[in-house]
């Protein structure tokens, strides 16, 4: 017998039909007014990762506003810019799904955490109704637009951090107001409805991994609002938000028998969950011009200046993360966990994060950086997650640049060595051959990249 599938009418149900998988499990699920949400929030690009992170923690502040009628202003209008999985996964749910926590304990056994989040409310697809997804932006109730669109999705050249009026979806999006295919002409196109609306303005939220990431955003929409309308780039650069911010939590892709144990588990279908790690850290800075959720209930940390955060993420964790993830596919190892085994990667990565990282990193008041890097270590060693190196090895050429390299050019302003750090850089370009050292060929997923009929060939990139 079909099971029946995770919507609001079966939450009442879940407790007793996972108990009768887990007789000890508990599944937490939404306990608050869900129906009267309003959105309060539109995020571009939602894929697992927000899924796992900041919906995650948008629920907890739900949660713990219950009581309070303004808390409902806060729920999450989910836009996919290409492709409508998401969409097709969430709509039969009503937006529900799954947040499976996983992690190893100290005597090696695994457990997991399930937890249905309830905080989106609708998902668009921006390739089928543009005009939907504008009207969103340009809604009364939106007054955060956030983003995780990756580092490409900015349509920017990394290395001088400037857009790039080349990039054909730019061009596109200058000429066509009402069909933007980038989220930098969806952003600007909204807006531009807002004001024309007399609408109040919007705090613009990144949380990629990029430099400055809210200062980025805003040179970059500033500069296409500029060749559009002056008063539009006026309006947006004096009354809009961009805070800068940092955010961090391991999110691996999630296959087809996570989504059957899970609904195994929950007693029901859930097509769309999402797999994580029990880390999170989501480090702000308080500059929102029109309301925010008390994110702090879920964990988050809102500061003067989000720069040394962010430079501790980019370098120690992602940058680490790239170094083993090139080394991993050339090497045959295809998760993290297999990499970080290997005596000569572990030594690697930890000597790198002590002696070349570390060394590089602005000040960080009340951060033991030692600690941290071992419990980084321990989180890449984290078995239960089965982070495919293949996922963090995409988009090399818009990640080396503020992972590796910019470190490498700390180091080399003062004249110390940085062995390692060149090994990750090497590791990217011996990765760039698509071919693995049994001579298996494998597709490079990188904007740069062309496809030359027998092999991919990647273009020199500017950053390096």
């Amino acid at each position: 017998m079909t099971p029946p599938r995770l919507h609001p009418d079966t939450l009442a149900q879940l407790p007793q039909l996972a108990q009768l998988a887990q007789p000890s499990l508990q599944i937490l699920r939404p306990r608050y007014a869900r129906e009267r949400l309003h959105g309060g929030i539109v995020h571009l690009g939602i894929g697992a990762f927000h899924r796992a992170h900041q919906a995650a923690v948008t629920e907890a502040a739900l949660h713990a506003d219950a009581a309070d009628a303004r808390s409902l202003d806060w729920g999450i209008v989910g836009v996919s810019l290409r492709r409508p999985d998401t969409r097709d996964a969430l709509a039969p749910q009503q937006g529900l799904y799954t947040l499976a926590l996983r992690g190893a304990r100290d005597d090696g056994s695994r457990f997991e955490q399930l937890q249905v989040i309830g905080a989106v409310i609708e998902v668009l697809v921006a390739a089928d109704d543009p005009d939907a997804v504008l009207e969103r932006i340009a809604h009364g109730d939106a007054r955060i637009v956030s983003l995780t669109v990756t580092e490409k999705g900015y349509c920017h050249d990394p290395a001088t951090g400037t857009l790039n009026f080349n990039d054909p979806g730019i061009a596109h999006d200058l000429l066509h107001a009402g069909t933007p295919v980038t989220a930098i002409g969806y952003l600007a196109r909204g807006l531009q409805r807002r004001m024309a609306r007399g609408l109040p303005p919007l705090t613009l939220l990144s949380c990629d991994n990029i430099a400055a990431n809210g200062d980025t955003l805003r040179r970059l929409l500033l500069a296409f609002c500029a060749r559009v309308d002056g008063a539009l780039h006026d309006w947006v650069a004096e009354r809009c938000g961009f805070p800068n911010a940092m955010v961090d939590r391991i999110v691996p892709k999630t296959t087809v028998d996570d989504a059957a144990r899970i609904s195994a588990t929950l007693g029901v279908e859930d097509a769309w969950p999402v797999v994580g790690e029990p880390f999170l850290q989501w480090v702000m800075e308080d500059r929102f011009v029109a309301g925010r959720p008390r994110w702090e209930a879920g964990g988050a940390q809102f500061v003067e200046h989000a720069h040394p955060f962010e430079t501790l993420k980019h370098r120690l964790v992602n940058g680490s993360h790239s170094t083993m993830a090139y080394l991993g596919v050339v090497a045959g190892w295809p998760t993290t966990d297999r990499a970080i085994a290997v005596p000569a990667v572990h030594a690697l990565v930890a000597g790198m994060m002590a002696h070349e990282m570390l060394p590089t990193l602005p000040p960080l008041p009340g951060l033991d950086t030692e600690a941290y890097r071992r419990e980084l270590l321990a989180r890449f060693a984290n078995p239960a997650l089965q982070h495919k190196t293949s996922q963090i090895a995409m988009d090399g050429s818009q990640k080396i640049p503020q992972r590796l390299l910019a470190p490498i050019r700390e180091r080399l302003r003062v004249g110390a060595p940085f062995p390692r750090l060149a090994l990750g850089v090497a590791g990217w370009l011996h990765f760039l051959r698509g071919r693995d050292e049994r001579g298996a060929e494998y597709r490079i997923e990188d904007p740069p990249a062309s496809y030359s009929g027998s092999r991919w060939v990647a273009p020199r990139c500017r950053c390096c």
